[in-house]
């Protein structure tokens, strides 16, 4: 742990620091983590892939006291530097994947159409490359006693880190906050498309023994009759049922010892932002009415701390700041988000 009696946490964020202008180095921060500017699947809007570095410019502004982990920041976080192949390469296939979809969209059948069936063979083999690359990088750092932290990037990205959780987890849950159940088999084509990232981890992730969904709202009948067929394993918390309870006169904070009850002792966060109230993040890549706000989230973390459970990682993604006159909240909240995640990932229990 560096020295940090010179360091004003009440200051200015310095740019020479790293993430919420703190002063630390990757060797001796406790919480890693890794940025993944990618959006190679994403169906409506883009953005997404530039969601890490708004991110890290509007952690700048996110001040350091939190009054349920007051000290959290002491134990390091540091972000990794971007990496701009990556980026380069997620900006190449989105073009792939856009003359995918037309195509599609038209009424064209993409096996019929030998070009464009390359073209969706080069983006499947890249998804898996990526989720490689992400759980190379993730397991290496988790078995130095890091913990990891991953910032998307459209919600395709953390296959990799929670495939590397479940090497090391014998079993642990996922609690997934969405709009969406991403709960679809290689969606349009996309073997690693970012609708289908829980269903690619109920598949490749066998140590994930429950996935908790919290604010779905927008989904197909094929997900809905998966979650139906595997309730042992699945268990979904509709946002039409939550805001029908709170109408009724449930509490959130009765719904959210349900949700935290139904989760194993360790637990994963996989946060996409549109789970979110769209007024809080406006451009991200498919927004839906309904959602919460992130006092709301933030109370269902706190509960969850508060059972006894212990987060082991943790996902942000989708995003998505606007470009010029349309830059809006997004990455401001997006930063605040990240920042009770990584307190919430060192708190003791």
């Amino acid at each position: 742990m560096p020295p940090i009696d010179n360091f004003d946490p009440n200051s200015v964020g310095l740019l020479s620091n790293n993430i919420f202008g703190l002063p630390f180095t990757e060797e001796e921060a406790s919480v890693i983590l890794l940025p993944v500017p990618w959006e190679v699947t994403v169906s409506y809007r883009t953005g997404t892939a530039q969601g890490p570095e708004h991110i890290y410019e509007a952690a700048m502004q996110v001040d350091l006291f939190d009054p349920d982990v007051p000290e959290g920041w002491k134990n390091g976080f540091y972000m990794l530097p971007i990496d701009k192949n990556i980026r380069t390469k997620s900006d190449y296939l989105r073009q792939c994947t856009e003359l995918i979809l037309s195509h599609m969209m038209e009424g064209g059948n993409v096996a019929d159409n030998a070009h464009l069936s390359n073209k969706l063979k080069d983006i499947n083999e890249n998804g898996r490359a990526l989720c490689d690359w992400v759980h190379e990088l993730t397991i290496s750092m988790l078995k130095k006693g890091k913990k990891v932290g991953l910032i998307g990037g459209d919600h395709s990205t953390p296959l990799g880190l929670i495939k590397a959780l479940g090497e090391l987890n014998n079993d642990f849950g996922v609690l997934q906050i969405d709009a969406h159940a991403d709960l679809r088999k290689a969606y349009e084509g996309f073997t690693y498309s970012h609708a289908s990232i829980m269903y690619n981890v109920l598949r490749e992730v066998p140590s994930v023994s429950k996935l908790v969904q919290v604010g779905i709202r927008d989904y197909c009948d094929e997900e809905f009759e998966l979650i139906k067929n595997n309730p042992g394993r699945v268990q979904t918390f509709f946002d039409q049922d939550i805001k029908e309870a709170q109408f009724e006169g449930a509490t959130w904070k009765d719904i959210c010892k349900k949700i935290v009850d139904s989760l194993p002792q360790k637990v994963y966060i996989s946060f996409d932002i549109d789970g979110l109230d769209p007024k809080l993040c406006p451009n991200t890549g498919t927004p839906v009415p309904g959602g919460f706000d992130t006092a709301q989230v933030f109370y269902l973390f706190k509960q969850l701390h508060l059972s006894g459970r212990e987060i082991i990682g943790f996902d942000l993604n989708e995003v998505s700041n606007g470009v010029g006159e349309q830059e809006s909240i997004d990455s401001i909240v997006g930063a605040r988000v990240l920042y009770k995640l990584c307190n919430y990932l060192v708190a003791k229990n």
